[in-house]
């Protein structure tokens, strides 16, 4: 055989795993026409594309119910497993890591991805043992031939519950913004509050479930997602990791990214200011922004990230503009993300507009 040929070969074997990928990777949110997806997005007839989806049900990665009208496509399981456990203080995370979770993960895992499971299921599950009062943890292993999906889940009093009531804050909401700052614990004399921060960001995608509320968070967009459902209540907390299996994510690299290069610590954050909002409520006052604010004195830095954020008010806009950098000027405040209506609100507060410096992005 030539060399050309081989070569065409070859090129033919990446194309095929290049597309069966991206059917794979996008599945989850096109379980019903993501043969029509796979078509448009690479030029295919809607046979050639349906072509690419058999080979990886036949192969087990796919698996479909439906009539062929109506066919519905979801990823399959290769890894499942379930375990529940008595909350006492005999319960050691790293033991249940080792016997319930990273034994029933492939070798074959690449060490990045290894490494941040290892670090995200073993904070939450010691965020269940030391804070949940809970009598039962149950963790669950999800793997699919894309990704690695980890539950930990408690019968305890929630955690939005338990950061509102340790905190006196007003609101549940509340202690999901809080939780978005980092360093925040309710028990500061054994954790640093930096578990949730870091593991919300070193998976792709991450959510908690507790009460009337659900928050996720993902690591690809840097969305924020906050909703309330006052109709259905979740008992306890349920923590949902999950990483891709192609990410090329460093848990090192993470922890740096919060670290300014010349500080050693935790001392940089990211704030999604639309957590500040409850609701339709706009940002307007100067309590809004006080509790926007809460906290910052314990980083030197932080990044305000106002994506989502239609508009100000003038009070809001004064109080973290200016009041709070003249009384913290060794803060470094960034505005980041804002439309033209909170832009302005910015530049007519702070004159210049520059006395800390924007981020575009």
């Amino acid at each position: 055989m030539t060399t050309g040929k081989l070569n065409d070969m070859q090129r033919g074997k990446d194309r095929s795993k290049t597309v069966r990928d991206f059917i794979l990777y996008n599945v989850g949110d096109h379980p019903g026409n993501i043969t029509s997806l796979t078509a448009e997005k690479f030029g295919f007839s809607h046979q050639a594309a349906y072509k690419h989806v058999k080979t990886l049900v036949d192969a087990g990665q796919l698996t479909a119910c439906g009539t062929t009208r109506d066919r519905l496509y979801s990823l399959k399981s290769v890894v499942t497993a379930k375990a529940e456990f008595p909350i006492t203080p005999k319960l050691e995370e790293d033991v249940v890591w080792r016997r319930e979770v990273s034994r029933k993960l492939s070798e074959s895992i690449p060490e990045n991805i290894r490494n941040i499971c290892h670090y995200g299921f073993t904070e939450m599950l010691n965020n269940v043992i030391d804070h949940s009062e809970g009598k039962k943890a149950e963790v669950d292993v999800i793997r699919t031939p894309v990704s690695i999906r980890l539950y930990v889940k408690d019968d305890g009093v929630g955690i939005f519950r338990k950061i509102q009531t340790s905190l006196n804050l007003e609101d549940e909401r509340h202690a999901i913004l809080e939780l978005s700052k980092g360093k925040l614990t309710t028990d500061p004399q054994h954790h640093t509050g930096e578990g949730i921060f870091f593991t919300s960001r070193a998976f792709d995608r991450f959510r908690i479930v507790s009460g009337h509320l659900y928050f996720s968070h993902s690591t690809e967009s840097g969305d924020w997602l906050l909703t309330r459902d006052e109709e259905k209540e979740v008992g306890g907390t349920t923590v949902i990791m999950e990483i891709d299996l192609n990410s090329k994510r460093q848990l090192r690299h993470v922890f740096d990214s919060f670290a300014p290069p010349d500080d050693f610590g935790f001392s940089k954050t990211v704030v999604p200011v639309m957590l500040a909002q409850y609701g339709e409520d706009n940002l307007v006052s100067r309590s809004q922004a006080k509790r926007l604010l809460a906290r910052f004195d314990r980083f030197k830095e932080v990044i305000l990230d106002f994506k989502g954020v239609n508009s100000i008010g003038q009070a809001f806009a004064d109080e973290v503009f200016r009041v709070f950098p003249d009384q913290h000027p060794a803060i470094r405040l960034i505005p980041i993300n804002m439309n033209k209506q909170v832009r302005n609100r910015w530049l007519a507060v702070t004159g210049d507009g520059r006395p800390h410096g924007e981020l575009s992005h």
